[in-house]
């Protein structure tokens, strides 16, 4: 896949699966621009998208707050002359039990996963419908929006939400050749992958565990204009997790 002269810009892209995805379309030619709150970082992930001849900026950003994300797409298109796929990767995790989880707490998760979301496709969006051939919007939203576990209230809540706000978005910018779609990852290691048990391996039907790449991959799939035919979809990528029928024996 060629992203030769397309801008990218991926938010929370300074460690784990965003920096993942932002190597990728380097390595595809794109302009890619690491938006995060994590400065240290996100220069770090600038330098290797650098040292394998891709190019890209830093824009420091954090994502709660709607004046960073007006200000990041007013410098990616200053700095490019266009946007053409926006990844809404930042993202944190909250597991508390909902008798202590506080309005504070749950505000803050809301706004970091989905607000967010929201705030960076509706800007982009502003740009995007001034391509010719439009734009593309990839949501990494969860496999725990469709399970859960105890204590994940906050987090299932904004992940389902992503969900539903992407196919919502998929329709308002059709008319404007704005493709909306997400990605729901199940276990994706982004620490040491040789530390991982067989067991950790062998209780997927892929017979591993994810890897960051795997939703890079995915996302150049969403967004390469060939495939604008699919849009508003949520796709799963968890090695079969959440299609296993488990029953304790």
């Amino acid at each position: 896949m060629d992203f030769s002269n397309k801008t990218v810009i991926i938010t929370g892209a300074a460690n784990g699966i965003g920096r993942g995805i932002a190597l990728h379309y380097a390595i595809h030619g794109a302009n890619v621009v690491v938006a995060d709150i994590d400065e240290k970082t996100g220069i770090e992930t600038i330098s290797l998208i650098t040292e394998q001849g891709g190019n890209g900026i830093f824009v420091l950003t954090d994502v709660r707050h709607e004046a960073d994300i007006i200000r990041l797409m007013k410098i990616t298109y200053e700095k490019y002359g266009g946007i053409h796929i926006l990844i809404n990767n930042a993202g944190k995790g909250l597991f508390k039990s909902p008798y202590d989880l506080t309005l504070e707490e749950w505000d803050d998760l809301i706004n970091t996963n989905l607000r967010s979301v929201f705030l960076c496709s509706r800007e982009a969006a502003k740009y995007m419908r001034k391509n010719e051939d439009g734009g593309s919007i990839v949501n990494i939203a969860s496999t725990r929006a469709l399970m859960s576990e105890p204590n994940s209230e906050a987090y299932a809540a904004s992940k389902g939400g992503i969900v539903a706000l992407t196919h919502a978005l998929a329709a308002s910018f059709s008319k404007n050749r704005i493709t909306v779609n997400c990605i729901s990852p199940g276990w994706i290691e982004t620490g040491d992958y040789s530390n991982l048990r067989s067991i950790d391996h062998k209780q997927h039907l892929s017979r591993r565990v994810g890897k960051p790449d795997d939703i890079a991959r995915a996302c150049l799939y969403l967004t390469n204009k060939e495939n604008d035919f699919v849009t508003g979809i949520n796709l799963v990528v968890d090695g079969g997790m959440s299609r296993k029928m488990i029953y304790v024996e």
